[in-house]
């Protein structure tokens, strides 16, 4: 392409959904809208442009998320500032929190469905994820944990993913392990961004300068386990200056075991932690195939530090791409059977009949489109064809019912469907 010239295709890492692909979004974001309503979360939405420093005054973001980041001069804007096109969902939300003061006096349940943005090279990948997540803001403990866990399983349980796999870390406990470490504040802040980046090397490393840690750190990251009992074992470990890594073991195996109340199967992978420096607790994930599905996680420190009052929260996101590709075909789709195409002559008093016949089965529940020429679709697996005086209602097989009135048509309709 010469210089100056312009790209007649969407803009690379960009995607459009066609209406396949909007009936699986829609089907996800219908029974994850019913679910959270029904377990007492209400809904929101913030906005896409969102001010830059929202998300680098309070150390909320890795450096590998923050040069990720679409970020422009709001040049026409009231303050010149720079902005971004949202990396996340959960540092917005507790914006909304601090600023209307909404986590007080009782805990906040909200839900959102929305889209999030970031930077990626080579343009194969979509810089626009779309998500759907829940937050529990000022309610505190594994309970609570333990609530978005099951919403977040009985949600992938209703869209029909068979065998999902659940992995467990909790970041306060790395924490505490780095701070145990003899190296300075810097090293150890930067420690913390490479585990949640996937490089636990830097710590191993680290903790290799006394064997008694080194031996803590090696059984703690690189071992898996499908029991608190691995937990229980590695606490049993802990040398006399780590009093704070045992507390927070403490927090994991009583978030555990209120799990394992709730028969949920998991695998504890203290490797597993992605993401965000928000996070101070017990984390989540959520897999199939390896495929990355959703996650979440507890994050007391993020709106005090946001300037808000001291107040605990935890929440998950569901990514909707990954989501979506993982369900069966035709997942979202209206069902021929519901579907009427409808055929008339063009003559005015066999349109309005055939509006009429089509404003009756729609508000019967069925799916009635109107045809412009003889060519009806294949689409739906009845034909009805308009006339001045008369209906003839055709099935798949050929088959022809013909009446006289639309009360006639929709009688038909109606036994055919339930019978």
């Amino acid at each position: 392409m010469s210089k100056g010239q312009q790209s007649s295709g969407k803009c690379r890492g960009t995607r459009d959904m066609l209406p396949a692909d909007m009936a699986r979004f829609r089907h996800i974001e219908d029974i994850f809208r019913e679910r959270c309503t029904k377990w007492g979360y209400e809904e929101v939405r913030t906005p896409t442009l969102e001010y830059m420093h929202l998300f680098t005054s309070t150390g909320t973001l890795t450096p590998a998320m923050l040069g990720k980041v679409y970020s422009f001069l709001d040049w026409d804007g009231w303050s010149g500032e720079r902005v971004v096109l949202r990396p996340d969902c959960t540092i917005p939300v507790a914006r909304v929190c601090v600023e209307t003061a909404q986590a007080k006096p009782s805990p906040l349940k909200l839900f959102y469905v929305t889209n999030v943005f970031a930077f990626e090279e080579t343009g194969l990948e979509s810089r626009e994820k779309w998500q759907c997540g829940a937050e529990l803001v000022g309610a505190s403990g594994p309970v609570a944990d333990a609530e978005l866990v099951k919403l977040a399983s009985e949600t992938l349980r209703l869209l029909g993913l068979q065998r999902v796999d659940l992995k467990l870390s909790h970041i306060g406990v790395l924490r505490a392990l780095v701070e145990t470490l003899s190296v300075d504040e810097e090293q150890k802040h930067q420690m913390l961004d490479r585990i949640l980046e996937g490089n636990i090397k830097p710590l191993l490393e680290a903790a290799s300068e006394s064997a008694a840690t080194e031996k803590f750190a090696s059984l703690l990251m690189e071992l898996k386990s499908e029991s608190k009992g691995f937990l229980e074992n590695v606490r049993a470990m802990c040398g006399p200056h780590m009093g704070a890594v045992q507390s927070q073991l403490d927090d994991f195996i009583k978030f555990i075991e209120l799990l394992e109340a709730l028969y949920c199967t998991y695998q504890v992978d203290m490797s597993s932690a992605r993401g965000f420096e928000y996070y101070t607790g017990p984390t989540f994930q959520f897999a199939s195939g390896g495929t990355l599905l959703g996650s979440g996680g507890r994050y007391d420190a993020l709106i005090p530090l946001m300037g808000g009052e001291k107040v605990t929260a935890s929440g998950f996101a569901l990514y909707v791409e990954p989501l979506s590709n993982c369900l069966k075909n035709g997942a979202g789709t209206i069902p021929p059977w519901k579907g009427v195409s409808i055929t008339t002559e063009p003559n005015p008093a066999s349109v309005k009949a055939a509006f009429e016949v089509a404003s009756t089965l729609r508000e019967a529940g069925f799916i009635a489109d109107i045809q412009f020429s003889d060519e009806t679709s294949e689409k739906w697996n009845w034909r009805l064809s308009v006339g001045t005086s008369k209906f003839t209602l055709i099935d798949q097989q050929g088959k022809a019912n013909t009446a006289t009135s639309v009360p006639e048509v929709l009688k038909l309709l109606e036994s055919k469907w339930n019978g």
